[in-house]
This record gives C-alpha cells, sequence and structure tokens, in this order.
C-alpha cells in the first residue's frame, strides 16, 4: 500500500511540473509571436486610397521582339456609388465569395483553420485553400503585395480587422466591388457589366449578377469568351443556389435565373496579335503564377510562336474559311503548327476569325474535343505494325459483319450488329495494309484494329500526346472510324512523332519567362522521349507519303503531292461531313487543319478533302519554303522467315508446286480452295508465332472466313467445299 501511495504522489508532482513548464512555454510563446507582429511594418490606412501602379506582363513571340499583348495595357476600371450596383449583384458576391460578410469582424478564425489544415494536407502551407473574408480581398487587392508569405498573411489579418473598425461594412464592399478583376483588363462591376453586358450595374438581371460574381474567383478560368464557359455555366447555377440558401431570392426567382439565357457582348481587344494563342498562355500564367502576378510583377514572357507563319496562318484561314462558308456550309476552320523535335507550338489559330460573334469566334476550335475520323487510323496500323504485321501484310476489304452476336451473312449495322462500309461503298477484295491506310479503306482498318488490340492502341496514342481516349471499353472497333474525341493540339503533335522518327518532343510554348528584373523565373529546355519503334514511325511516314498508293483516292497530281519534299498526310471526315480534318507532317514540321461548324452541325457540298485541304496546302507550301529540305528515312522491311500473309501473299501455292513436282495434272481450283482469311494463319495475341492450332476459336473467326469465302466463290466462280460460302448460304 506504501507502494502504491509513493508512486500516486510522484506522478501528481510530475504532473503539476509539466503543466507549470507547459503554462510557462506558452506565456513565452505568446510573448513571442506579440513582439514579432509588433515589429510588423503595417501600411498606414490612411494611405488607403494610394494604388500600387500596376506592372503588367507581357507576351512575346519566340523572338523577343514581337510584343502580342499587354496584358494590362488597356486596364479599364469605373468606380460607381453603392447605391448605383444591383441589389442582386452585392447579394450574389456576399453570397459566394462571404456569405457571413456581414456577421464577423474583418476575419473568420474557424475558415483559417480549415484553410491551413487542408493546405498544411496538400503540403502548401500557403497555396490552396483560400479562407478570406471580403475585407481581406479589399486589403489584398488595394495595399499589401501578393507575395505568398506569413508575415504579409498576417499584416493581412491584423488590418482587415483595423479596416473593419474604419468603415462601414456597406463601405467595404462597395470598395470589393469597385476594384475586383472580372477578367483581362476589366476591373470593377460598373465596367464589367458594360463590357460583358452593355448595361449599367444597376440594370444587370439576377442571372447577370449569378455570372458577374462567379469570376473574380478566377476571372482567366471562368471567361465567358474562353474555352470554359461550360464550367461558369456551373458556378453561375452555384451563386444561385446560394443566394437560395441564404435567403437573397425566392425559388421561383433561382429557376427563372437558372434557366434565362443570357447574351454577353463580343469580346472587345485592341492590340493583340495571336489572340487565341494569347489567351492559350494566358490561362496557363494564371493557373501557375496566379491572377495578381500578372497584374503586378511586369513579367516578360517569350513564347514559341512563330509570328510569320502565325499570320499566314490567321489570313489562309480567314480567307479561305470565307468562300467555304458559300461552298460546303462550313463556318469555322482551325490550325496548329508544330515543331515536332522541340515540341515548340508555332501556330494556333482556335477560328477565321476570333473577333466574330457570328461564328462563336473567340472560342479556341483547336483545344475542343471532336470526332477525327479516319485521321486517327496511323495510330491503330502503328500499333499492328509493333507487333509484327507489314506495309505488306494482306487482308480482305469485303462486306463483313463484325459482332460475333450477329449471323455471318448478316451486313446490318443496326445495334448489336456492325457491318460498316467503305466511303464508296465499293469492296477490293485482298488489299495490303499500306494500300488500306493510303487509300483510308474502312472495312481494312476495322480488322486490322482487332489484330492491334483496342487497349494497345489506345495506350500507343495516349503515349503519342492524345489525352482524350481514356476509355477502351467505351469504343470498341468503331474507334478506327473516330469514334472518339480528339483535340486538334494533341492530334498535330502525335503526328509530329510519326515525323520525329517515334520520339515525342513534350508540347511547349513558352521558352522563357523574366521578371521586371530580367530575371529568369521559369525557362522550358526540350524534354524528349521514345515512345515508338523508330522503324514503325518510319513505316507509317513511308506510308502516308506514299503518293502512288494514295492514288486510286487522290488521283496522281492531287493537293497533297509534294514532287519535290517529303510530305506525309492523311484525312478524315466524320458521319454526315461534321468534321473535315488534314494531318500531315515533313520532318520538320506537322501541321494540323480542322474545317467544321461548332454548333456541330454538318457541311455539303463536297468531299472533306475539297474542304480542308486547300487552306493546309496553301500553309504547308509557306512553311516549308522557310524549312531546310529533310526526307524520310525508308524502314527496314524484313520478309525472311515471315508466314506468306504478313509478308503479301494471300494465296497458298504450296499444292500448286506439289503438283508440277510430281508431274500430276495441273488443278487451278485446288490453288483458289486455299483462300483464307487473315485469322486462319495469324494468332492476333502472337501473330509472329505458329499459325493457331484451332484458328475457329477466335470470336472473329467465322464472319472473317465467310466473307473472304463469299468474296474468292463469287470471284472465281469455283464451287464451294463442303462448309464452304456460298451467296445464298446461311452461314
Amino acid at each position: 500500500m506504501k507502494q502504491k501511495s509513493w508512486f500516486r504522489r510522484n506522478i501528481k508532482d510530475i504532473a503539476i511540473d509539466f503543466s507549470i513548464i507547459l503554462f510557462a512555454g506558452g506565456i513565452i510563446l505568446a510573448a513571442g509571436v506579440l513582439f514579432w507582429v509588433s515589429t510588423l511594418e503595417i501600411p498606414d490606412l490612411s494611405a488607403f486610397e494610394e494604388r500600387r501602379v500596376l506592372q503588367s506582363t507581357k507576351i512575346y513571340d519566340r523572338t523577343g521582339e514581337v510584343l502580342l499583348y499587354d496584358l494590362h495595357q488597356d486596364v479599364r476600371r469605373t468606380v460607381v456609388p453603392f447605391e448605383n450596383i444591383s441589389r442582386h449583384l452585392k447579394n450574389a458576391t456576399v453570397a459566394i465569395e462571404d456569405d457571413n460578410f456581414y456577421n464577423h469582424y474583418g476575419i473568420e478564425p474557424l475558415s483559417i483553420i480549415r484553410a491551413v489544415v487542408a493546405n498544411f494536407q496538400k503540403g502548401d502551407l500557403l497555396g490552396g485553400q483560400g479562407g478570406s473574408t471580403i475585407t481581406q480581398q479589399v486589403i489584398k487587392n488595394s495595399i499589401l503585395q501578393k507575395e505568398k508569405t506569413v508575415t504579409r498573411k498576417v499584416k493581412e489579418w491584423i488590418l482587415a480587422i483595423k479596416l473593419e473598425r474604419i468603415l462601414s461594412k456597406d463601405e467595404i464592399l462597395s470598395i470589393y466591388l469597385n476594384e475586383s478583376p472580372y477578367g483581362g483588363t476589366v476591373y470593377g462591376v460598373e465596367e464589367a457589366s458594360q463590357s460583358f453586358f452593355g448595361k449599367s450595374a444597376a440594370d444587370v438581371t439576377l442571372a447577370e449578377a449569378a455570372y458577374l460574381a462567379s469570376l473574380p474567383q478566377l476571372p482567366t478560368f471562368y471567361s465567358p469568351y474562353g474555352n470554359n464557359k461550360a464550367s461558369l455555366d456551373e458556378r453561375k447555377n452555384l451563386v444561385l443556389q446560394r443566394m437560395l440558401v441564404k435567403g437573397f431570392i425566392t425559388e421561383e426567382e433561382y429557376n427563372e435565373a437558372k434557366d434565362a439565357t443570357v447574351e454577353f457582348q463580343p469580346q472587345a481587344l485592341t492590340g493583340i496579335r495571336a489572340p487565341h494563342f494569347v489567351m492559350f498562355i494566358r490561362e496557363y500564367l494564371a493557373e501557375k503564377y496566379g491572377e495578381e502576378a500578372l497584374a503586378e510583377k511586369g513579367l516578360k514572357v517569350i513564347t514559341t510562336l512563330d509570328w510569320e507563319l502565325q499570320k499566314e496562318a490567321e489570313r489562309i484561314l480567314f480567307e479561305r474559311g470565307a468562300a467555304n462558308v458559300d461552298k460546303f456550309k462550313a463556318d469555322n476552320a482551325g490550325m496548329i503548327a508544330t515543331d515536332p523535335k522541340t515540341g515548340d507550338l508555332l501556330v494556333m489559330v482556335g477560328s477565321r476569325d476570333y473577333f466574330s460573334e457570328e461564328i462563336d469566334g473567340n472560342f479556341n476550335v483547336t483545344l475542343a474535343e471532336r470526332q477525327p475520323g479516319s485521321s486517327i487510323k496511323p495510330f491503330i496500323y502503328a500499333t499492328a505494325f509493333s507487333k509484327g504485321f507489314l506495309p505488306d501484310t494482306v487482308v480482305f476489304d469485303v462486306r463483313t459483319q463484325f459482332s460475333p452476336a450477329c449471323p455471318a451473312d448478316s451486313f446490318s449495322s443496326e445495334s448489336p450488329c456492325y457491318s460498316p462500309n467503305n466511303y464508296n461503298n465499293k469492296f477490293l477484295g485482298p488489299i495490303s495494309l499500306r494500300n488500306a491506310l493510303a487509300q483510308s479503306l474502312n472495312i481494312p482498318a476495322v480488322k486490322t484494329l482487332y489484330l492491334a488490340g483496342v487497349k494497345d492502341s489506345l495506350k500507343l496514342a495516349a503515349d503519342m500526346g492524345i489525352t482524350s481516349l481514356t476509355d477502351p471499353e467505351r469504343y470498341g472497333l468503331t474507334l478506327v472510324l473516330g469514334g472518339g474525341e480528339v483535340k486538334l493540339i494533341d492530334m498535330t503533335y502525335a503526328y509530329g512523332v510519326f515525323a520525329n522518327k517515334g520520339v515525342r518532343a513534350e508540347p511547349r510554348s513558352i521558352l522563357r519567362i523574366e521578371d521586371n528584373r530580367g530575371n529568369v523565373v521559369e525557362e522550358n529546355q526540350v524534354q524528349t522521349q521514345k515512345v515508338l519503334d523508330e522503324n514503325v514511325a518510319l513505316m507509317i511516314s513511308d506510308v502516308l507519303s506514299d503518293n502512288v498508293a494514295r492514288t486510286p483516292l487522290w488521283g496522281a497530281n492531287s493537293l497533297v503531292n509534294f514532287p519535290n519534299r517529303s510530305v506525309a498526310s492523311k484525312t478524315g471526315s466524320t458521319n454526315n461531313l461534321r468534321d473535315a480534318w488534314l494531318m500531315g507532317y515533313a520532318p520538320n514540321i506537322a501541321v494540323g487543319t480542322w474545317v467544321g461548324n461548332n454548333n456541330n452541325s454538318p457541311m455539303g457540298g463536297g468531299l472533306s478533302g475539297l474542304i480542308v485541304t486547300p487552306m493546309w496546302r496553301e500553309f504547308m507550301d509557306i512553311a516549308l519554303a522557310k524549312l531546310p529540305e529533310e526526307s524520310f528515312e525508308q524502314p527496314t522491311i524484313n520478309r525472311v522467315g515471315v508466314k506468306p500473309i504478313i509478308r503479301g501473299e494471300y494465296i497458298d501455292t504450296s499444292s500448286l508446286l506439289s503438283q508440277i513436282e510430281s508431274g500430276e495434272e495441273i488443278d487451278i481450283s485446288s490453288v483458289y480452295q486455299n483462300i483464307h482469311s487473315i485469322l486462319h494463319y495469324v494468332d492476333k495475341n502472337n501473330p509472329l508465332g505458329p499459325d493457331p492450332v484451332n484458328p475457329s476459336s477466335d470470336q472473329q473467326y467465322q464472319n472473317w472466313e465467310y466473307a473472304v469465302q463469299l468474296w474468292k466463290n463469287q470471284t472465281y466462280g469455283i464451287p464451294a467445299a463442303s462448309g464452304e460460302a456460298t451467296e445464298e448460304s446461311e452461314d
């Protein structure tokens, strides 16, 4: 008992001593914090009206000499009295930015703690989550420099509390609404209301107010003139929902505003070159460095843009795009040019006229996802070549049912069946992969995709730069005919991998960024990675530049033929001619061009090649004239020890040779009886291995074999052998 009593007394004494130490430590820590705070240099609030001079970010071309845009050369701000601002706009701003604005004293301790915890979990104590009240944002926007430091944050908290003691809530909100950035050079709600809606801030509707309140958080990303309009619409609806929850609006007003159609005024920009490219760069800068840095750091951004080529591309798309409107009902066009060796983005034209309200010209179609049609085929053939198939490999271009769930003699494409046609509704019989790709035949392409594998084809496409084809289960065999959606910029970079012999250069749009003192804050070196076997890339380039192979489709002297230069190309079009593509490249440039309508309505009056090829060819001629002449290397084609059908021999002549050697009477029909589909000789999972023991175990074998036997019997008039198909047979 004495031992226990002694132990308890000692534990109690230790606990008391520890508490005293903690208390003393807390006092010392608090005193230290108070002393640190007392040493902070805090600006005098009497100088509140003295605004800091904006040091604008300037964006240049690759030479550093041509100024593309000065982000704040035309800063516009109109200050209006608080009573001249719509109550909807005031309420919308409070609801989305600081819904407890009228109750706190400048800061929200719980919000600050939540933000610190969230940022700590992300490993960035000063980034990520906000937690700033409207009062703090006024301090941040008007007095303090925007660097991310603990000292600046503490100053912001102290000044916010002080400001609440000097100004009323309405005065603080008035300053916020008159000072906040709303995108580009527009500051304050009056200028924003006039710029976006052509009306005063006093007259905006509830829906318009919700849009305006959505912008200050990320004005570049949420710009109504960019490619993120859908995200802006979602945030507008979030603002309305917050207003409903806070009791600022009724449910009836909420529903009416949520469904209202709001028209934005055309974007007013002056002194800007390459506008789509500039906005592309600006969004990158805002995301990486923040809107504040763009306004104040005086950044000099040296981009990769070739201004001389950009001017020509803009002119060509403007002139030829206008002609396409009347000829082909094609309102819009886009073009991308890249350097395959460096990854430099040389040209970006996001529409035929950036300033055209009629075609929604400020929408950048080069970043939009559209169906590529047959322009996706080279990636499928490249996957097949990577597995051992050759440009000489023979498949049968014959009517084929590709769905194992449907009878082999049913050439329907109604679900669940799938039996596509070629663009000309003709079928050529046995054909090499070279000619099939060069002539853009659909049936051989679907067969090639099956042999290559959908998952492996998508992986290669992703490795080469296609970012949007992420779900193999979604596409199936329709992928090779453009069943997915891709971006023109991604496609151009991916084609550049073929140009660069299988090496992918990481996309680069900025060479260097300097601050206002000339210090380099970002410099991007060329980064490359081998993603495709060199010989496979050379095979694709050899096929896509083979004028003889494509002559049946294009003719011998077409616009895609460059007699004196090595140029590869591939077109693509979609059902009802909603998209027309031409992707092409030389060893030192890749150029992608798209023509269509932003609203996805069909074009008409001509083939896709007639619509898109002239503008692509005109630009290509200008670009090649500036570049040194380079030629594609010839691929190595090894036919030794390769199966006959893979090396291009689809008729088994062994029985004929046997007859000749034995002196038997020659029976030609026995030779033709040995014609089979490629699946008879090749296991798609091991094409270079032995012949399959049981070919019929492949789910496509029966349908492919039926189609080939039907073609053979019709072509040679040979009676079907036992079990083979005839035109009238059911299987």
